[in-house]
């Protein structure tokens, strides 16, 4: 009998509505985390008296938060985005902490990982190219896994090279190779 209960219940029309629900469930979560977030780094901004406008969205399946408009914001990018970084995992550990499960969330300051993505981007594309003509690998320098995704997923639209990661953190690097 209980088998009959389980083929019943494995029905498609009675799992449409759980996916629907789980993925409007998702939305919320990740709304949620944006507000979190928007929260702690609005008493972050108030505790060092800078002046910075939080924009909060949701962005390929995971929270975005942005602080833009304050001319002390630089400081808080550091050299190559490290300070950025270190910001980015504590805001995670602030949602972590109210939500109770890890966050993907993405924090931007004052437009340094929209520039960047566009600089690694053009670099992916010209490294690519470079390699393709003259049939020579190459060794980029070591970047942070969010770099080296956006220089990979560059170098994947230029057609006869490939590419790859090597090394260990914090060396890791991406070398482009011909097919």
């Amino acid at each position: 009998m209980s088998d009959t209960a389980e083929v019943v219940g494995a029905g498609q029309s009675d799992t449409a509505p759980a996916a629907v629900n789980d993925t409007d469930d998702n939305e919320d979560l990740l709304v949620r985390e944006g507000d979190i977030a928007g929260d702690y780094l609005e008493r972050l901004l108030d505790i060092l008296d800078y002046d910075g406008d939080i924009d909060l969205d949701v962005e390929a399946g995971r929270a975005v938060v942005s602080i833009d408009g304050g001319d002390d914001l630089d400081k808080l990018v550091g050299p190559r985005g490290t300070v950025l970084e270190a910001l980015q995992e504590l805001t995670r550990l602030a949602v972590q902490q109210e939500t109770g499960t890890r966050s993907r969330l993405m924090l931007d300051i004052a437009g340094w990982r929209a520039a960047r993505r566009e600089e690694l981007r053009e670099l992916g594309r010209s490294t690519a190219e470079s390699v393709r003509d003259s049939g020579e690998q190459i060794r980029l320098q070591p970047m942070s896994p969010f770099e080296r995704k956006i220089v990979h997923d560059a170098v994947a639209t230029v057609d006869g090279v490939t590419s790859e990661s090597e090394g260990e953190e914090p060396k890791r690097r991406v070398v482009v190779k011909p097919e």
